[in-house]
């Protein structure tokens, strides 16, 4: 109902409607996201001279005494020991879920950072439904008129690398998912299927109805923060109280709330404020550098 979401959310989207000349355009990658959009930022990255490094979970923040950061512990894997990493300036792109349990607890202690405990992650699933046939000839992103699927397209019509003529393949979200977030994967599929009889009345009723030849199911327990009513006032902002660490997320404030683009401005949002915190200048250039080192104290074990 009206009091379960924010008019913020809908102006917005209105508002980005009307005055961005674009703003109604929908865009999808014509591929894999890990091949179209996680690939060509790792060699963005790694050919700049930076490196991109999975498997490292960082276990703690250390502070200084003066309660800036004074280095990342990352928690060693298989065996391996833990490894501190320490650089000039520390940026977070954790969601505000993990970013919560990671704070140091001196931190916790802070206005700006409290101001997090009033955001929360909402639960969503994504489902990829492959058919034994077209369903529909639309190159666009739908909305839906069923109370279970928000939204969804034909990948076969709007992606390159699933392009097909005869078979459609449906990407759907499920939402609101809290109450499905725990059931089977089949359970899930079995509600969409019912859903989308209602939709697609003319492939799944008859003597010849469609057929579901394979589907997967995407849960994420805690994606964007949920948009109920006053959410906005706590939104950070990407600079923090502390010198040397920023936080990059969706969450963070931007104006385009919780979505992959808001995420996308939150970063760019970041590095300006690093860029303008430590600027260039003729006699030093500030170097954004990261070193590490196997970590020593036992009591961090």
């Amino acid at each position: 109902g009206p009091q379960e979401i924010s008019a913020t959310i809908i102006l917005t989207a209105l508002n980005r409607f009307l005055q961005e000349k674009n703003g109604s355009k929908m865009a999808f990658l014509d591929g894999s996201p890990t091949e179209r959009l996680c690939e060509p930022l790792v060699h963005k990255i790694t050919s700049g001279g930076g490196e991109v490094r999975l498997n490292s979970p960082l276990k703690e923040i250390v502070l200084n005494d003066d309660g800036t950061v004074k280095h990342f512990l990352i928690r060693g894997l298989n065996g391996a020991a833990d490894e501190i990493l320490t650089a000039d300036v520390y940026v977070s792109a954790m969601s505000v879920d993990v970013v919560k349990v990671m704070l140091p607890k001196p931190w916790k202690q802070m206005e700006y950072f409290q101001k997090l405990d009033g955001l929360e992650g909402v639960p969503v699933i994504n489902l990829h439904l492959w058919f034994d046939r077209k369903l529909t000839d639309i190159d666009h992103l739908l909305f839906s008129r069923s109370p279970l699927l928000s939204v969804y397209a034909d990948m076969s019509n709007t992606c390159k690398e699933y392009s097909n003529p005869d078979r459609s393949m449906l990407e759907l979200v499920l939402a609101p998912a809290k109450d499905w977030i725990n059931k089977t994967d089949a359970e899930i599929v079995d509600a969409t299927m019912a859903e989308l009889k209602k939709l697609f009345p003319n492939h799944f009723c008859g003597d010849n109805p469609a057929k579901l030849l394979k589907s997967r199911v995407v849960k994420t327990p805690r994606s964007v923060y949920t948009a109920t009513p006053g959410r906005q006032q706590y939104r950070p902002s990407q600079t923090t109280p502390i010198g040397n660490f920023y936080l990059a997320g969706s969450y963070t404030m931007q104006r385009y709330l919780g979505s992959m683009e808001g995420a996308v401005l939150s970063g760019k949002l970041t590095a300006q404020a690093i860029a303008e915190t430590f600027p260039k200048t003729g006699e030093k250039q500030a170097k954004i550098l990261t070193t590490s080192q196997p970590a020593t104290n036992a009591a961090t074990v």
